[in-house]
């Protein structure tokens, strides 16, 4: 198999939380802010005004840009499956009259052949409907030009999994993000031979589709409840970290059932055949983004069943008392680690500064356990899909020089894409090794 170590090369979104109810109807947006939305109705209706209501639709249609993710490596081709797990011991933290804690997770795993099996989509209908409201305007995306629904990824619905065991990697986005911009690196390490779970975390998350509705979520879509930057508000910080951290506790122990041969998807959907054959828990790695790599880094802290991290520009550190005073460490960086971290960020981060403070404790403290790594012409989101859509984007006319580079660098995806993937997946494999 070729999960074997390879040669390794040399936050959040824009003050406050309301935690009494989540916004349902469309809002206006600015790039600085991050409002929750309702469903799809009002991104058709839009569309429908832009075209001209007169049969000009589907030529509208045609002409939108589809942007493309790249394929993944590896000798393995690919499978996705989703899983819909509820906690009920936890209500949800964001949302009250929710006295569950529900998940959404992404799978993707090495796959038997794939002939005959549906390409999936990066997103659904329903998700990509308010993404093209929501994350674009925070991101500074297109408002209109751009296809969300139609990217299509590389792996299969569905298809029967290698029922060999091999490493499972958790994967948990930067804070308002779906785990949807995480496709392209967890298609590689899957197509290397892994299976990948990638976490929404709803009421955080921008958007999330759900198979079923439930009570106090009328609505399969739910969207997040910020309205700035989490890390503006200490106790919203710390709610952010906390829970995502119990989510992804809670999503290892369900993948046990899925090992011992349980299925548990609380909607009882059919899973892969061969799925939990391919689990092996002794060799579970965790990596994220911003939030995501802050919550990985911390979980993997907490939870000995978690044998490796990877923190992609995550802080370690909460918010200070005021702006220029360094938080409290969380304690992943005031203990050090006694197992392998890997931190890797951006040379064009505007936090770099502040993320460095807890980043150099935690190196200081680990006893040569932790490696960086730095994307020398790259910006906070080179190690999300962005950094493949992004420059498609600029390229169309659809996006402006100044946003592009502010959300990825000046780096090309020929460049930014294999370092990323090589430094990840040597990592894990190094640390991670067949047994």
């Amino acid at each position: 198999m070729s999960w074997r170590p390879a040669r390794e090369g040399g936050a959040g979104v824009g003050g406050g939380v309301d935690r009494r109810t989540v916004v349902r109807s469309a809002v206006a947006l600015t790039a600085t802010s991050l409002l929750a939305v309702g469903g799809p109705g009002a991104a058709q209706a839009r569309e429908r005004d832009e075209a001209g209501g007169r049969g000009s639709g589907p030529t509208r249609e045609r002409a939108r840009v589809t942007p493309r993710l790249p394929a993944p490596g590896g000798p393995y081709p690919v499978g996705v499956t989703t899983l819909y797990l509820v906690d009920p011991d936890r209500p949800d933290p964001w949302e009250p009259r929710i006295r569950v804690r529900e998940l959404m997770l992404t799978v993707r795993y090495p796959a038997r052949p794939v002939h005959g099996y549906p390409v999936a989509r990066q997103m659904t209908e329903a998700a990509a409907a308010v993404f093209g409201q929501l994350d674009a305007a925070v991101h500074r995306l297109p408002a209109s030009g751009v296809n969300w629904a139609a990217t299509r990824t590389h792996a299969h619905t569905d298809v029967p999994a290698r029922d060999v065991p091999v490493p499972v990697l958790l994967y948990s986005p930067g804070g308002g993000d779906p785990r949807t911009l995480g496709t392209s690196l967890a298609e590689d390490l899957a197509g290397h031979g892994a299976v990948v779970v990638a976490l929404d975390h709803p009421g955080d998350t921008s958007e999330v589709e759900f198979p079923v509705t439930r009570p106090g979520r009328p609505e399969k879509v739910r969207t997040t409840v910020f309205r700035g930057d989490p890390r503006s508000d200490a106790d919203v910080f710390r709610t952010v970290i906390e829970t995502r951290i119990a989510d992804l506790r809670f999503v290892l122990g369900q993948l046990a059932v899925l090992a011992a041969g349980g299925n548990p998807d609380a909607a009882g959907r059919a899973l892969p055949p061969g799925l939990g054959r391919a689990l092996d828990l002794r060799r579970v790695g965790v990596y994220g983004h911003s939030a995501g790599g802050t919550a990985a880094a911390q979980a993997f802290h907490e939870d000995r069943r978690i044998r490796v991290a990877v923190d992609m520009e995550g802080y370690l550190d909460h918010p200070g008392p005021e702006p220029g005073r360094p938080g409290e460490l969380f304690p992943v960086a005031r203990d050090g680690v006694d197992r392998p971290l890997l931190l890797l960020g951006s040379a064009g981060f505007v936090g770099k500064g502040e993320r460095e403070r807890s980043w150099s404790v935690v190196r200081a403290r680990s006893g040569g356990r932790v490696r960086q790594r730095e994307v020398a012409r790259g910006a906070h989101w080179v190690f999300t899909d962005y950094a493949a859509m992004a420059p498609q984007l600029a390229a169309a006319g659809l996006m402006s020089v100044a946003d592009r580079r502010a959300l990825v660098g000046p780096i090309s995806p020929a460049e930014s894409l294999p370092l990323v993937r090589s430094w990840v997946r040597s990592f894990f494999a190094r640390h991670l090794p067949k047994e």
